[in-house]
């Protein structure tokens, strides 16, 4: 995936104990430049995914500063009710951040 195609990178995440998000570890892009690693709660990634914002799952890689391995987009649906985060549309009844580490 070219850099161009994604405004952020989820690096990590934490679940609640009801499995929703409560926290992401994530690069953000600035101009042609990513952030150093930033913690967002679930709303402040939620915001930023409501703004337009496109963040995929992935890593940074070493010694290449704003290179990354990337793996699915990150999305935000609608699911009886309540907003999901899931990977490629992976809908179930809570969040879904397949193959990003937890911490």
């Amino acid at each position: 995936m070219v850099a161009a195609n994604f405004d952020g990178v989820v690096e990590a995440v934490r679940y609640t104990e009801d499995g929703k998000v409560d926290l992401v570890r994530v690069y953000e892009r600035i101009g042609p430049a990513f952030t150093d690693r930033l913690i967002l709660n679930r709303s402040q990634f939620i915001q930023r995914l409501k703004s337009g914002k496109r963040f995929v799952t992935g890593e940074r890689k070493p010694y290449l500063a704003g290179s990354f391995e990337v793996g699915q987009a990150v999305n935000l649906v609608k699911f009886n009710g309540s907003e999901l985060l899931v990977v490629n549309q992976q809908v179930g009844e809570k969040d879904n951040l397949q193959g990003v580490p937890q911490f």
